[in-house]
């Protein structure tokens, strides 16, 4: 097992595109994700012992789709899927992970910017309520980002409060 320092010097962060041959390691992935998100979402353990994520094929099916691995030092810390919807107008994170051992180090806000500077135009974030820590983490991602607060516009889905995040990606000039 990797053992993480708090004193390391600065990292290297990328965040790279999945092959598809990568397509088990997200699936390990999204399992640590689950796992974490099942403390204020209520998913359940499949029959085999796992989350599962139905939507993950489609990162490598569907045009318009992308999943990303996060690197630090050469190294997993994470992943990102995103999608484009309404028509092509708005970017969405449709997930962001980072695993604990990388969290609280600035290193999911440095892979959320150069997600968003990936694909230059209008952005959401959506975000459950209860999560407390992602409601924190993008409130300050977006600020450090856009240079503005971004306030959030609150709506329900199938009795789960989220809130959403919009702001815009322009272009390195």
């Amino acid at each position: 097992m990797q053992a993480f320092s708090d004193n390391a010097p600065s990292a290297q962060i990328e965040v790279v595109a999945a092959t598809t041959e990568q397509q088990s390691v997200f699936a390990n992935l999204i399992e640590l994700y689950a796992h974490d998100f099942s403390e204020f979402h209520p998913i359940k353990l499949g029959a085999d012992g796992r989350y599962g994520y139905q939507h993950l094929p489609q990162y490598w099916s569907e045009p318009d789709h992308y999943p990303f691995l996060i690197k630090v030092d050469g190294g997993l810390a994470g992943f990102a899927l995103v999608k484009q919807v309404a028509s092509r107008a708005v970017w969405d994170m449709a997930e962001f992970f980072i695993v604990r051992g990388y969290r609280r180090r600035a290193i999911g806000m440095q892979a959320a910017h150069e997600v968003w500077r990936k694909f230059p135009g209008t952005w959401q974030i959506r975000v459950m309520r209860a999560n407390h820590t992602g409601v924190d983490f993008w409130q300050r991602a977006t600020l450090v980002f856009s240079g503005d607060a971004i306030h959030p516009t609150a709506t329900e889905k199938d009795g789960v409060e989220w809130l959403v995040f919009v702001f815009e990606s322009k272009p390195d000039e």
